[in-house]
């Protein structure tokens, strides 16, 4: 459905005040089918909370987030009232935009009317238009217009090239991009990404950043010179490697958004206090004063002086701050994690783009000083990452400016003023980097006061890592708010409330020692055993991919690795790795775990994973084809080298071998003879032999495959889009590819029944598994083990332990009689 049509614009409308002139708006949006009528009270009870004149004579009346669930589809309806209507004091609304959003999809409206702003004689010709799609035109959700051209992709004779859709749910973001950027730099041929008419060097994040590429996108692979289809191949291995950890991440973050819609606020004001409302970035319930941040900006003058000598300097600048980043990554890494930590890698590939330096160089050379030179150049491209219509991509100019800055101030010799802090504070600023966001207090820093950016900012990421309450997008409003109040931020609501009665503060409070309390208590007892309270143990473990990660997860309480995925060892790189090499990491593994479960799959290639390399042939549908256990029978050079080094590691501890997309119990036969010549091939203990339950005709059939294998292991992700038919990449149906289907649940159940009947063990390693509710009702269904990521261990085993395995049995029971995911949330 159309964010606005022409049906949603009144042309020369009549308003005696705002009240009408809302009304007026909201009931277009009813009309339309945006809303359900009763939105049009949330949208005057916001009024009365906050002023939402934008500016230039724009009004923006929005609802109360508690009344979103009135909101059919994110819409928005214009009135034009040409002589305007009074809004505060003598200000006056001559265009009132209503938006109904259903989550933060109006931050690109928002930034369209701001740029609309910025041009008066724009805004005139929208208040006395005769025109709707004039209106509909300038508003409508379409890419902005850069702020100087784009390079376009003229005919460019490459010698190697591929497409690929891109399948990362939040886009081609920092992150990701930076590991294009790493592997683009291993080819001493020229290559580009293209979209469309446009193209970046993909050697360049801030390119990459610009194209602006969004989920669903086709991207070219395109290169030119030595090594052309060796380049394009890696290019497209990592870029699809990345895949599974972006969707994890997504999927978590909507786990996540869907708790905090369903849980009640632990706490709301019982008298009126002023409220300013935002999105919420980090949830949690903050009490302190406000204090506004003092960003660090530099007003840097044009003082020219030797070229040669100012090129040396920028250049001496930009290598000790990349030495910077480089200590706070690996900071950051220990204290945080390495998604965390690579926030700060993209911060160094973008000070390493040439193209940077090189514009900065040529503004030396035309006699322009070094400072000058560098916030010129910086600054044109924060303004084209702004101009960006999805808001995600366009908050990544704050992680530009952050870099800047650091070069600006080991350049003019300034370091970074630390805020001195004795009471707990509430901090507020325009916006926030990610290393003011480290700098912070953490004695004295309880919560984040946004006025702008979004939640899947940089720094909003650092808030939920740290545990910071944080809000948004909070508009001008909390900028003008003064400093010294006392204030109680929600940052699962997404509000701040100022004034708040001394009851009300006491109460918030009480409701903060209880949830650090909580928090406490969750650390303190993530190495307690999953016990149900009527004594049922289930075992929790982690999925990984090396030792570093193995060693993480158990310190966050996970009593085995019920998944090491041994296809990263495959990737980003140009051969296979020999049986020594694979040994070494197999018997790190059981190093590291020190006796105990350990469950290493074998290689899971194909589908969503590629690997040039190999030859593979080019499959239309690679996830039905040659893949998993697949492939390993038809390339037994693959097979034999794994499973050797498997035997050998197996002197050192205990391993289970797990072999997955296995299909036909003829595959399972073949498998465990390969097992055992291997085994004999290095006088190799026996070890347990599974497979992964992800196809549904093993579900189906899990009574004869069964007394076949020792143990099985059910991976819900690829069980979820085989039995709902739904390829769980696609940018449009993705969403509904939810492992909570019932007849997902069901085909677990069955498996489990079979499993139980035939003595056989049963562990589940797909993403349901760290989910609390998922976890609790794969509990009641008699699964022996849960495996996750290592960040959801300590809050599912809290799950578990607070629960009775008989009511997990009763939930179970009721999930499978449902007919929706959303009827099974519910319960």
């Amino acid at each position: 459905m159309e964010t606005i049509t022409s049906k949603c614009v009144l042309l020369n409308a009549q308003a005696s005040d705002k009240t009408a002139a809302i009304r007026l708006a909201g009931q277009l949006l009813a009309d339309a089918g945006y809303i359900e009528p009763a939105y049009i009270e949330s949208l005057l009870k916001r009024e009365q909370v906050a002023n939402t004149l934008l500016g230039a004579t724009v009004a923006i009346p929005h609802g109360m987030v508690e009344d979103r669930h009135h909101i059919r589809h994110t819409g928005v309806a214009v009135v034009q009232i040409r002589g305007g209507v009074a809004w505060k004091g003598e200000d006056k609304a001559r265009l009132v935009v209503a938006i109904a959003a259903q989550s933060d999809e109006h931050i690109a409206l928002l930034r369209r009317l701001t740029r609309l702003m910025q041009r008066p004689e724009r805004i005139d010709m929208l208040v006395n238009t005769d025109d709707p799609q004039l209106i509909v035109s300038a508003l409508a959700d379409v890419p902005a217009a850069p702020s100087f051209p784009a390079p376009v992709a003229l005919p460019w004779p490459a010698d190697a090239e591929t497409s690929w859709i891109l399948d990362y749910p939040n886009g081609l973001h920092a992150r990701p991009a930076t590991r294009w950027v790493e592997v683009a730099k291993r080819f001493a041929c020229e290559i580009r990404i293209i979209k469309g008419d446009e193209f970046a060097d993909a050697k360049a994040l801030t390119a990459l950043l610009s194209l602006g590429a969004t989920r669903g996108e086709t991207l070219k692979i395109a290169a030119r010179g030595n090594d052309a289809r060796r380049s394009v191949d890696a290019m497209l291995d990592v870029m699809s490697a990345i895949s599974a950890d972006e969707q994890a991440d997504a999927e978590r973050a909507r786990r996540n958004a869907i708790a905090a819609r369903k849980q009640a606020p632990d706490w709301t004001p019982e008298g009126a206090p002023q409220t300013l409302y935002g999105l919420g970035a980090s949830p949690g319930l903050a009490v302190g004063r406000l204090v506004r941040h003092a960003a660090q900006r530099f007003d840097v003058q044009d003082e020219p002086g030797d070229v040669i000598a100012d090129g040396e300097a920028l250049e001496g600048a930009v290598l000790r701050v990349q030495q910077e980043l480089l200590a706070l990554e690996a900071d950051t890494r220990t204290r945080l994690g390495a998604n965390e930590a690579a926030i700060f890698a993209a911060h160094r590939e973008l000070l390493g783009d040439a193209d940077l330096l090189r514009d900065a160089m040529v503004q030396i050379l035309r006699g322009h000083g070094p400072a000058w030179s560098w916030q010129h150049v910086v600054k044109t491209r924060v303004e084209k990452l702004q101009s960006l219509a999805d808001p995600l991509l366009a908050t990544r100019a704050t992680d530009l400016r952050d870099v800047s800055e650091r070069v600006l101030g080991a350049l003019l010799g300034v370091s970074r003023q630390r805020m001195v802090l004795s009471t707990p504070t509430i901090l507020v600023a325009e916006d926030l980097t990610p290393s003011d966001t480290l700098q912070l207090d953490m004695r004295f820093i309880v919560g984040l006061a946004i006025s702008g950016g979004g939640p899947t900012s940089h720094t909003a990421i650092l808030a939920r890592t740290l545990g910071l309450p944080a809000i948004v997008a909070a508009g001008s409003a909390l900028l003008a708010t003064p400093e010294g109040r006392n204030a109680v931020l929600d940052g699962s609501v997404g509000a701040i409330y100022l004034d708040v009665a001394r009851g009300d503060l006491d109460r918030a409070g009480a409701v903060v020692a209880k949830q650090a309390a909580a928090r406490e208590a969750l650390r303190e007892s993530r190495y307690q055993p999953a016990v149900t309270t009527d004594g049922h143990t289930i075992e929790i473990a982690a999925n990984v991919a090396n030792a570093k990660q193995a060693a993480a997860a158990i310190e966050a309480g996970a009593e085995g690795v019920g998944l090491m995925r041994t296809e990263f060892l495959f990737l980003e790189r140009d051969t296979a790795p020999d049986e020594d090499e694979q040994y070494r990491i197999y018997r790190d593994m059981t190093e590291v775990m020190a006796g105990r479960p350990l469950i290493i799959r074998t290689l899971d290639i194909g589908g969503d994973k590629q690997v040039p390399y190999l030859n593979l042939p080019k499959e239309e549908n690679p996830f039905l084809g040659v893949r998993g256990a697949r492939l390993l029978l038809t390339r037994q050079d693959l097979l034999y080298t794994q499973l050797r080094a498997l035997y050998r590691a197996a002197k050192h501890g205990p391993i289970k071998i797990m072999f997955p997309m296995v299909t036909h119990t003829s595959e399972i036969e073949a498998l465990r003879a390969h097992c055992s010549r291997a085994r004999v091939q290095v006088d190799g203990p026996v070890v347990p032999v599974g497979i992964m339950v992800e196809v549904p005709a093993v579900a189906v059939m899990a009574d004869r495959f069964a007394p076949l294998v020792d143990f099985f292991s059910i991976g819900t992700n690829d069980l979820t889009q085989y039995t709902l038919a739904i390829d769980r990449q696609h940018p449009e149906l993705a969403a509904q590819a939810d492992s909570l289907h019932p007849a997902v649940l069901a085909l677990i159940a069955s498996t489990v029944r079979a499993a139980k009947a035939a003595g056989t063990w049963v562990g589940v390693c797909g993403g349901l598994a760290g989910d609390p509710l998922g976890a609790r009702i794969l509990t009641g269904l008699g699964v022996d083990e849960l495996s996750m990521s290592a960040q959801d261990v300590a809050s599912v085993k809290a799950a578990l332990r607070g629960d009775s395995y008989a009511a997990m049995q009763a939930l179970a029971e009721r999930a499978i009689a449902a007919s929706t995911p959303d009827e099974i949330r519910a319960l």
